[in-house]
């Protein structure tokens, strides 16, 4: 056959195959939008499609979720373009050094990462079937990648609850159960993080694994579905400032050009919609801004309705918003994106390379960091998650800013020191999570505005305007290796500053191992021991028949050193039978869930303890409350939340006084702590300063300036360095310094007993927002604090050390309100 003719005969085939093509109605057996869909439904039409037309669609499981869904993508193009899909993927990666010719833009498509904005997976199947129909065309010169759903659980989780509770009809009154979604909502995954703020911190498994698939394409395009208030216009791009000033003009330019077009659909079609408010481009762990800062078109798009807006529901304006709606606005800017990417191929293509070949005139060239062996390995690890390059430093001294002193100096470099240089293929990436202070060119901001990692990781930190030498290693350097044997002995001694010391401990409690911890600093075998070393002896555990195969075993498994000891007999400090070193009891710990908690305040504690610390949790619902036997438990935890005051009524107050009285330890974080003040409570009290007084005369503002007068008493997520008693059992394994994200202006009185971080007087932060009226607010107020009552304990949390599961460094203050408090 002539090659015309084969051509005319394969394109034919083509054609009648996008024919029979069935429609997701079709498919479905029920209209779009007049139903959700099931995830595993989602799955099923995709993988019809792929079966359908194999040589324009491909698709890839590449996870499951912790409730077993797999998570997906799917990959359409041409028939031409998928035969060589491989050489456009490669030739493409090799922008990534700055060469190769790839000239075919790469789009990646990001559906329903918040559950219970539903629309955005309904949306994906008809795009799918239309940008393989009548926007073939599209397709010629672009690949598009397509994840129909990057949070499974989630997203059946709310449409299981719709699909419940819905009345039939479905019922357009926005007061009707439908609309009103319950305490544990669709929007987080299975431990109810927030996926859509985990792209740079990768705590989740969706997000550890969807980041592989994602940077093994590198799309010139990103573009993350969401939805927002019901009676919101349609929002796309360009973003809102701040732009972090990584971002290129390109960059910038190019979401105009993406604006204007989609613009041209919605006026078209009388639709409403706005741009450059709201959703800015700095906090770098959203689905917008990481694909940013590696190059890519980062984009959000939010259409109104979300969980309360169901299959319709009526708006603050008297009309109608149904699925159906929704499900057409999310097509247009899908599909839309895809057309502005196929006529601007080689601008985008130029753009990315240039991204890449352009030299990284940051002012750091070099990041150096020392600290705690543990603390590097656990920053190394997550620096290769992304990619980035890093290595040890040769000896000798690096100089600039010092993150301890805020101001320049000089650090002693050796084998042990950590050197991440800007100047690599990640290197604005690199800028983004280690610069000091990030410049904000617009203090409104959606989120938090600092997240420096040697502050997040607890390291002692140096930016050097020179490029530091060091020796390139793509492995955790600093990670030490678990001992094969352990001989006999009279005990052993392991230290205590990580969580892996953490998770260590934590399973030779379970495995029925005896442990004690020193309350007081010593030397022994040479060397010394601070405070909460780990001292396991033998006589302690001669109910197991092996000890030191026992401990091997969980050494190994964390990565731990121990040290054998021939006596109890210390050269100094206190011996091992002194009252300094005391049993850690295998505890039994609570944590409160439902009203009144935050759903992703639970989340934080619920994961930090099963995949985390690894340590068993009984979770105990509001509404069960009163019939929980309290006397079981040694620890509960109050996770943040807003209706505590709500909550806690006179009897329950007492009761949990009782508990704590009794014995118990008592862990309240955050807003909880307002309900527990006054004369009936246990003693923590707000801490007033001239700021919110109200005294003095009022200058009255201008009404276009409110919101911008509003934020001097905010703190948009600033880090303040704060002073830490290193001799409370709470702080074990800190130094007398400890950098905490602060994520608001609420403040609380010291103790003069039991104080255990505080910040000075007059603090400021040494990086991020905070207005004015804030700093004043806070000066000199309690961050974390222990009050006795009774033989028990309140531990009080001011700031969250586990806020969205990447503040590394405040994680082992938690791991300390479990094992090391007496």
């Amino acid at each position: 056959m002539k090659p015309y003719l084969f051509l005319l005969v394969a394109l034919c085939g083509l054609q009648v195959a996008a024919q029979q093509l069935q429609s997701p109605s079709e498919f479905l057996g029920y209209p779009l939008g007049s139903q959700f869909t099931r995830h595993h439904e989602v799955v099923d039409y995709y993988q019809y499609v792929a079966e359908t037309l194999p040589r324009q669609v491909q698709v890839h499981t590449y996870g499951k979720t912790n409730e077993r869904r797999p998570l997906m993508y799917a990959i359409i193009s041409s028939a031409a373009n998928m035969t060589r899909l491989e050489e456009i993927r490669g030739e493409h990666l090799k922008s990534l050094e700055g060469t190769g010719n790839g000239a075919t833009p790469i789009v990646w498509l990001s559906y329903n990462v918040h559950g219970n904005e539903s629309v955005s997976t309904e949306a994906s199947m008809q795009t799918l079937y239309d940008l393989l129909t009548s926007k073939s065309a599209y397709l010629e010169n672009t690949v598009v990648i397509m994840d129909p759903c990057i949070n499974p659980d989630g997203r059946d989780r709310y449409v299981n609850w719709y699909n419940q509770y819905k009345n039939t009809p479905y019922q357009v009154n926005p007061e009707s159960k439908e609309h009103q979604e319950g305490w544990w909502s669709g929007r987080s995954n299975h431990y109810m993080f927030d996926l859509n703020r985990d792209w740079a911190w990768l705590t989740q498994v969706e997000s550890q694994q969807r980041l592989q698939a994602y940077r093994s394409w590198m799309p010139h395009i990103h573009v993350d579905f969401h939805e927002q208030g019901m009676n919101a216009p349609y929002y796309f791009a360009p973003a809102a400032e701040p732009y972090h000033e990584v971002i290129t003009g390109f960059q910038r330019e190019f979401q105009k050009t993406i604006g204007r077009n989609h613009a041209r659909y919605f006026d078209a079609n009388g639709w409403y919609y706005f741009t450059k408010e709201v959703f800015d481009l700095f906090y770098p762990s959203y689905g917008d801004t990481y694909p940013t800062y590696n190059g890519a078109i980062g984009m959000t798009y939010e259409q109104g309705g979300g969980g309360v807006a169901g299959l319709g529901v009526i708006t603050r304006t008297g009309d109608t918003l149904t699925l159906k709606d929704r499900i057409a606005h999310h097509l247009t800017t899908g599909l839309s994106t895809v057309e502005v990417a196929a006529g601007n191929a080689g601008a985008l293509t130029d753009a990315f390379r240039q991204y890449y070949r352009q030299p990284r005139n940051h002012k750091y060239k070099s990041y150096v960091l020392k600290g705690e062996p543990d603390r590097l390995a656990a920053l190394t690890a997550l620096l290769s998650k992304h990619d980035i390059r890093y290595g040890t430093a040769r000896t000798g001294t690096a100089r600039g800013f010092r993150y301890s002193t805020q101001a320049n100096g000089s650090m002693a470099l050796d084998g042990s020191t950590l050197v991440v240089p800007t100047d690599q293929p990640g290197g604005n990436l690199v800028k983004v999570l280690f610069e000091p202070d990030a410049r904000l060119s617009d203090s409104l901001t959606y989120d938090i505005t600092a997240w420096s990692l040697p502050y997040a990781y607890g390291l002692d930190a140096l930016a050097s305007e020179a490029a530091v030498p060091y020796s390139e290693t793509s492995t955790a350097i600093t990670a030490t290796s678990g001992q094969a044997s352990l001989p006999g002995a009279y005990a052993y001694l392991t230290d205590w500053n990580s969580m892996k010391d953490a998770r260590f401990l934590a399973g030779l409690l379970q495995a029925g191992v005896r442990v004690r911890r020193a309350s007081e600093p010593f030397r022994a075998e040479g060397r010394d021991w601070d405070r909460g070393t780990l001292i396991i002896q033998a006589g302690d555990n001669r109910n197991l028949p092996d000890l030191g195969s026992t401990l091997a075993q969980w050494a190994r498994r964390e990565g731990k050193q121990l040290t054998p000891v021939a006596s109890g007999y210390v050269d100094s400090g206190k011996d091992f039978g002194s009252r300094a070193v005391a049993m850690i009891p295998q505890i039994k710990v609570a944590v409160l869930s439902g009203d009144p908690t935050s759903t992703l305040r639970f989340g934080e504690v619920w994961h930090f303890m099963e995949q985390q610390l690894h340590y068993p949790l009984t979770v105990l619902d509001a509404d069960f409350w009163d019939e929980a036997e309290l006397e079981q438990y040694d620890v509960i935890v109050f996770p943040d939340g807003r209706g505590y005051r709500r909550f806690l009524t006179p009897a329950r107050l007492e009761a949990l006084k009782q508990w704590v009285a009794s014995g118990g330890r008592l862990v309240a974080m955050g807003s909880s702590l307002d309900a527990l003040g006054g004369e009936d409570g246990f003693g923590i009290r707000p801490k007033r300063n001239s700021a919110s007084s109200g005294e003095g005369e009022v200058t009255p503002e201008p009404y276009a300036e409110g919101r911008r007068e509003r934020i001097k008493g905010a703190i948009t997520g600033a880090i303040f360095k704060t002073r830490v008693d290193p001799t409370h059992p709470l702080a074990f394994g800190y130094p007398d310094t400890y950098y905490s994200l602060k994520l608001g202006s609420a403040s609380y009185e010291r103790f003069p007993r039991g104080t255990v971080a505080y910040l000075d007087e007059g603090a400021r932060p040494v990086a991020g927002f905070a207005g004015s009226e804030a700093v004043t607010e806070i000066s000199g107020s309690l961050i974390f604090g222990v009050r006795p009552h009774g033989r028990g304990q309140v531990v009080f949390m001011a700031d969250n050390p586990l806020f969205r599961g990447f503040w590394e460094n405040g994680k082992l203050f938690m791991a300390n309100t479990l094992f090391m408090l007496d």
